[in-house]
């Protein structure tokens, strides 16, 4: 299912008061008197796709102008997903899109029930809708589009070799930053490497070992304190031992008191099953304190004041404190930054060989890529030509035998994601004048039925889905008109098309046929939009032919026009 416009509501917007187009997903044509409105048709899809809102379109004596249109897309589809991730809402496969433009010039957007910048559905737009009218700006006129418009036209001849030229690119462009990246940042590069270097031998030079610094800190601790670390020993244990010099009589020590106790509760213990436990923890406090105090004794004698040996673990902490405040928190730090430091060493000092890897490298993709991209000029040059060829002779049929389209290649001196060419369409308007840019080449009418022969030559390989044209017929009348109908009903086999138009011929191939009417009350023109039946289209294809909707004689030739493009459909 390819995207379309269902619906479009029209308020306030130049003649137009309120309208509602109907549109069916093929061939829709717009007609109306002079002066009824039907451009404003044409407006108001610009803005809803983002042109330029002009405060001089509002309607007179209205606050503003709205445009309400909804749209049927593919779910998870390109369109979808760009909504989505804007924020906005699809429901049941419909996206509704508004733009209201005020008196003072305001202008406001929602896409999917959300506010948007107009430039997200100027974004949108490229993959929605191609509008085509005397003061718009084209989308095939950007060079982009026109590469890309021939390549699809080149059809699968140029996908095998643009898909080894877009992988091949993508590589070239890898090695080159890479290669930049090593060459443009050598000096910053070799600046590491001497500071890897320094760092590297401080470390090797301190040669630290992993919580090294933890064990220093606490023998700093015991060496500074070891006159009262060896006193408080001594203490204890005289408290829980006592002190063999001391008098008999002296200060009691904790044994003695134990051994008192113990001996107070073991003389009745029989006598009672809680006190004999008491009795035991007693016995095993007096085993568990004797135990403490051996090992205060021995502690005691073991702690001894070493001056120089002090001064080493100062210095050696001093050492470590340093590299410590450099390199990482601790001493384990610093050993996992060595190894990282080295290993970053080692890639940094392998720099040169990279360099010329990468050189290699680049030259040879760079002489792959200069292949393919001749292959792809070649390819694009040969679908150019056909291309041209098909243009002019559509163009032959839209009453400009004269005019001839041809497509410039032109190759850059970079290389691109799609190649080293360069595409513009040109147009000559006469045999003896040089092919000019579109823009240039073509005046607005013309400009138009160029578009209409490039979008059919282009039809199934360009993947918008809706056409706009305006005034597509400007100039042209008779067989010429039939033509152009013919073949806007030809790009509607594969896409929606709009046209406004006062040609029956070209109305007469519609698939829908909507008219704008105009009615006066006073001094007040208001405009409206009515979708025709069949016998309405014959009594508007009659006024438009004969300027009277119930001439027996236009009726007759609409009719025809009718039946013509019927059969020819």
């Amino acid at each position: 299912m390819r995207p379309r416009v269902e619906e479009v509501r029209i308020q306030g917007l130049g003649v137009i008061d309120e309208a509602v187009l109907e549109l069916s997903p093929g061939f829709n044509v717009v007609t109306g008197e002079t002066g009824a409105g039907k451009t404003m048709v044409v407006t108001g899809l610009g803005l809803l796709f983002g042109g330029r809102a002009d405060p001089a379109r509002v309607r007179p004596g209205a606050d503003r102008a709205s445009v309400e249109g909804t749209l049927v897309i593919e779910p998870g589809g390109r369109v979808a997903q760009q909504v989505e991730d804007i924020g906005g809402e699809i429901e049941d496969g419909e996206l509704i899109i508004s733009r209201t433009v005020s008196a003072e010039g305001r202008s406001r957007a929602w896409l999917g029930g959300r506010t948007v910048p107009v430039g997200t559905l100027t974004y949108l737009a490229d993959d929605l809708v191609a509008v085509h009218g005397q003061m718009d700006q084209q989308r095939l006129l950007q060079p982009a589009r026109q590469r890309a418009a021939l390549d699809r036209y080149a059809g699968d001849e140029l996908v095998k070799p643009l898909r080894a030229y877009t992988q091949a690119y993508k590589r070239h462009k890898q090695v080159a930053a890479q290669l930049e990246e090593l060459t443009t940042r050598a000096r910053e590069r070799a600046q590491e490497a001497d500071l890897l270097r320094f760092g590297l031998e401080e470390v090797e030079k301190v040669d630290p070992k992993p919580g090294e610094d933890d064990e220093l800190r606490g023998e700093e601790e015991r060496l500074s304190h070891a006159d009262a670390l060896r006193s408080a020993a001594t203490t204890a244990h005289t408290a829980l031992l006592g002190d063999p010099m001391e008098a008999a009589g002296g200060a009691r020590d904790v044994i003695s008191l134990l051994g008192e106790a113990r001996a107070a509760v073991e003389a009745v213990r029989d006598f009672d099953s809680q006190l004999a436990g008491m009795a035991d923890r007693l016995a095993e406090a007096g085993y568990l304190i004797s135990d403490v105090a051996t090992d205060l004794a021995a502690y005691a004698e073991s702690v001894e004041a070493d001056p120089a040996r002090l001064a080493a673990v100062q210095e050696r902490r001093s050492v470590l404190s340093s590299l410590i405040r450099k390199y990482a928190a601790d001493s384990s730090g610093v050993l996992a930054w060595a190894q990282e430091a080295a290993a970053r060493l080692g890639e940094l000092e392998g720099d040169d060989e990279r360099i010329d890897e990468l050189t290699r490298e680049h030259d040879e993709l760079t002489v792959r890529l200069t292949e393919l991209a001749d292959r792809l000029t070649k390819v694009r040059e040969s679908a150019a030509e056909r291309f041209g060829k098909a243009v002019t002779e559509e163009l032959t049929a839209l009453a400009m035998p004269h005019a001839r389209v041809v497509v410039e290649l032109t190759q850059s001196a970079e290389f691109g994601p799609e190649g080293r060419d360069e595409v513009e369409l040109r147009m000559a308007a006469h045999p003896a004048a040089p092919p000019l840019p579109l823009t240039k080449g073509a005046s607005g009418g013309e400009l138009s039925r160029v578009m209409l022969a490039i979008e059919v030559v282009f039809a199934g390989a360009d993947p918008v889905p809706t056409f706009v044209f305006d005034e597509v017929d400007a100039g042209v009348g008779g067989k010429a008109a039939v033509e152009i109908g013919r073949r806007l009903a030809r790009l509607a086999r594969t896409a929606q098309v709009i046209v406004v138009t006062h040609l029956p011929q070209v109305a007469a191939f519609a698939d829908q046929h909507l008219v704008v009417e105009k009615a006066s009350d006073g001094s007040i023109v208001r405009s409206g939009v009515v979708t025709l039946d069949h016998e309405g289209r014959v009594r508007e294809l009659s006024r438009m032919l004969a300027g009277m909707e119930d001439s027996e004689l236009g009726r007759a030739h609409a009719e025809e026009l009718l039946g013509l493009a019927a059969a020819d459909r």
